[in-house]
């Protein structure tokens, strides 16, 4: 099958994207970060655009873990902030500390699991971050006729890292045969094709996570690289690995 993507930058309130789109979520700091490597570890993630969503799907879950941030802090009550760093810790934690060392994820943040939530009625809908671009360029490819590689923006901008983990899933696709849809998705792809992963410091959310005592996830961000084969899909209300899946 060939086909054709774009990509794009989520905006708060716009309207989803036709339904026989499928969506590629992209929010490399930090929300499909911590979902991928949380199904890496064998758990599944629940997504929730706001708390009150999450103490929602959380009473239907045995034993669930809450995971996310709001504006940059963590809710109250919140077991873990949007960290992969955090959700790494919890495979070294012995398995009788909890009652059940694979407790599911309620993962809330502020742009990412907004878009997903927003892409909830289109044909499919993954997550991607430059742990895994590689891995889902190559399982959409031919499953999915039309697609949009969307990053998380925040505040009315289309994040650096977002552009390029989409630049370089877009040129991914381009290689499977896929062709861009516009010339915006051409220029993005163009301007971050072979440009080192330490651009990324220089954007305003690896500034954010310096002031805030964070650089933690951005190293960890930074020396993950295309090291993963997970795919994440959504599937009902969570995410599972479709390579474990089949």
């Amino acid at each position: 099958m060939s086909g054709s993507f774009v990509i794009d930058c989520f905006a708060e309130n716009r309207q989803p994207y036709p339904p026989e789109y499928t969506v590629i979520a992209i929010d490399v700091i930090r929300a499909t970060t911590t979902a991928t490597t949380a199904l890496y570890l064998g758990r599944f993630v629940y997504p929730a655009a706001t708390t009150d969503e999450a103490a929602i799907v959380a009473k239907s879950l045995k034993d669930p873990l809450l995971v996310g941030e709001l504006g940059g802090h963590v809710p109250y009550g919140f077991d873990l902030t949007n960290s992969p760093v955090q959700v790494m810790a919890l495979s070294n934690i012995p398995s009788g500390y909890f009652t059940n060392s694979r407790r599911p994820l309620v993962l809330v943040s502020s742009s990412g699991m907004p878009l997903v939530m927003n892409a909830l009625d289109n044909e499919a809908t993954y997550l991607a971050c430059l742990r895994n671009y590689k891995a889902v360029a190559k399982h959409v490819a031919g499953k999915h006729n039309k697609i949009a590689v969307i990053g998380a923006g925040s505040r009315g901008e289309f994040r650096r890292e977002d552009q390029i983990c989409c630049a370089w899933l877009g040129d991914q696709l381009l290689s499977l045969g896929y062709r861009a849809e516009d010339a915006r998705t051409e220029e993005i792809i163009n301007k971050w094709r072979g440009v080192g992963v330490g651009a990324i410091r220089e954007g305003n959310s690896a500034k954010y996570l310096y002031q805030s005592g964070q650089v933690h996830d951005l190293e960890f961000i930074l020396h993950h690289i295309d090291d993963l084969a997970v795919v994440p899909k959504l599937k009902d209300n969570h995410f599972e690995d479709t390579q474990l899946a089949n």
